[in-house]
């Protein structure tokens, strides 16, 4: 099975039992890094992720794993909260964090800047919209967006 197909089985696996449990299931990766495999599965509930619910989340998965064997190599399973600074990837990251400062990073300049900060005020299919400090309005299409992340200020 390619790693498209393994994401897509873990996905059917984890997403179930994280809503169970009472988790949003934010992110899965699949990665060899040197010589080893690592299954990473990032979790996230408001008020965060704590290291009880990472064991309870990683006992149920590594039980559904041995079940349907899904990755032929020898691999590391590593449950975790996915941080401050994880990138926003889905609408439902976006929705949950709307009002928050937020960083984007472009593929390509905008307005003569290819990293842009201000308050996530909206967003749809195409376009990612902006407050900046000013109070100005910065429409952002999807398509420029490599990332966003919270804007992490201290």
């Amino acid at each position: 099975m390619n790693k498209k197909g393994i994401l897509g089985v873990i996905k059917e696996i984890c997403e179930p039992l994280a809503e169970e449990l009472g988790y949003e299931l934010v992110d899965i990766e699949f990665v060899k890094e040197g010589a080893s495999h690592f299954l990473r599965i990032y979790l996230d509930k408001p008020g965060g992720i704590n290291l009880d619910d990472c064991q309870k989340m990683s006992q149920l998965v590594s039980e559904r794993l041995d079940e349907q064997d899904p990755i032929k190599v020898a691999y590391y399973l590593e449950v975790s909260s996915p941080g401050l600074d994880r990138p926003l990837k889905t609408d439902k990251d976006l929705k949950r964090n709307l009002g928050k400062d937020v960083e984007i990073k472009l593929y390509e300049a905008l307005e003569g800047k290819k990293v842009i900060e201000g308050t996530l005020d909206n967003y749809n299919e195409g376009l990612i919209i902006l407050k900046t400090e000013t109070n100005t309005t910065i429409e952002i299409p999807r398509e420029l967006v490599a990332v966003i992340k919270l804007a992490v200020k201290f």
